[in-house]
């Protein structure tokens, strides 16, 4: 079952990498930044769904599941409803705080992790 999970992780979560970039970097506010800011807020809130699935496999384990790593899934679960909220009511200066500290938090910070010796993507790039 982790291995599925994982699989559907890693389906969710790479495109992420990439429409986060892009987001970031292109021009704000117009059809195609709504757009894949959309699909990228899904995807996102997917892969943290999938992630509370997913045991520990490394390091210290609260109730016998969970790890340091999934804090980063209460992050995802927290910035992406108030990333929404905020440019809804107009406060872009928010969505923007909010979309960064996700892309750091979630994507550069946790996605480092996942290379950290015992885990998938060391073995399979490093290993």
């Amino acid at each position: 079952m982790y291995d599925t999970l994982m699989y559907f992780h890693l389906l969710t979560v790479v495109p992420c990498v990439f429409i986060g970039a892009y987001l970031l970097l292109a021009k704000k506010g117009g059809k195609i930044h709504r757009g894949f800011g959309k699909v990228y807020m899904i995807l996102m809130v997917i892969t943290a769904i999938i992630s509370l699935f997913m045991e520990a496999r490394v390091g210290p384990t609260f109730l016998n599941h969970f790890g340091y790593i999934h804090l980063f899934c209460i992050l995802v679960l927290w910035t992406v409803p108030t990333a929404l909220t905020a440019i809804k009511k107009g406060n872009v200066k928010a969505h923007q705080r909010k979309m960064v500290l996700l892309y750091l938090g979630a994507i550069i910070i946790a996605g480092g992790f996942t290379f950290a010796p015992g885990r998938y993507l060391h073995e399979l790039f490093l290993g």
